[in-house]
């Protein structure tokens, strides 16, 4: 279940995001549809995560911090937790797998929708001890379910639908407590190797596409795939994840 404060952390981050990334001006009298997150922001600046700036929000060098540790932990669900979104049971196979055998976005989104595949990631957070909901939140911002460009995204933000769903996805997904220990640890142990195979093979094809010289994208690569071996074990668990992100 979520938390009050996991929904305020939630709603935070998306405010925060927009701060940093996006074109939306939130004034501290605030009009129109951002009157309604007037609250969350007043409680953001008590706890020193945004100040003002003349009329407006804007976020502090605290805040900053907490969404670059979100973003941390979002690098890390794309390259760890997604690897697991898509994976035939029956036959121990994953989607991902065939991840580069495929020319087009549209070929590879049309593979992954086969019906044969399921969604180990609420599993595998449970497993990992990491709060599943916070998996799901990430899955929509990566579905740009929190648009901040459509009309009325502010109701949507606050209502109780978006958290309402997130819950039931949790609730009806696959749970760690459904496979047996030692096939869903092989799972993860599976589904950690592959991922770093991926990491290997982008590096690799990266390398072949550098039109200039310096290695310096090679490098990078390199360090990215360096960084994830630690999850060849399948308990292991980035340190990342183990602090709230917001303490309110």
């Amino acid at each position: 279940m979520l938390t009050e404060d996991d929904k305020k952390t939630y709603k935070a981050i998306i405010l925060l995001n927009e701060l940093v990334n996006g074109d939306h001006k939130f004034q501290t009298v605030s009009n129109g549809d951002d009157k309604i997150l007037e609250p969350l922001f007043v409680e953001l600046m008590s706890k020193g995560y945004v100040q003002t700036s003349g009329i407006n929000y804007v976020i502090t060098a605290k805040g900053t911090e907490v969404f670059d540790n979100f973003m941390q932990r979002y690098t890390e669900y794309l390259k760890v937790y997604d690897v697991f979104s898509f994976v035939d049971l029956e036959k121990g196979e994953f989607a991902f797998s065939r991840y580069f055998d495929f020319d087009t976005d549209d070929a590879w989104d049309n593979f992954k929708q086969d019906q044969r595949f399921d969604d180990l990631r609420i599993a595998v957070a449970q497993f990992k001890k990491v709060n599943p909901a916070e998996i799901v939140f990430m899955s929509f911002i990566n579905e740009n379910r929190f648009d901040t460009s459509a009309t009325g995204w502010q109701m949507d933000l606050v209502s109780s639908n978006t958290w309402s769903e997130i819950e039931e996805i949790v609730k009806t997904a696959i749970q760690s407590s459904d496979l047996a220990l030692d096939a869903l640890t092989d799972m993860i142990k599976q589904g950690s190797e592959l991922m770093i195979s991926l990491l290997e093979e982008e590096a690799k094809q990266k390398k072949e596409d550098e039109q200039q010289g310096g290695g310096t994208e090679e490098t990078q690569v390199y360090e990215t795939v360096e960084y994830y071996e630690p999850y060849y074990d399948p308990w292991y668990v980035s340190p990342i994840w183990l602090v709230p992100l917001i303490l309110w």
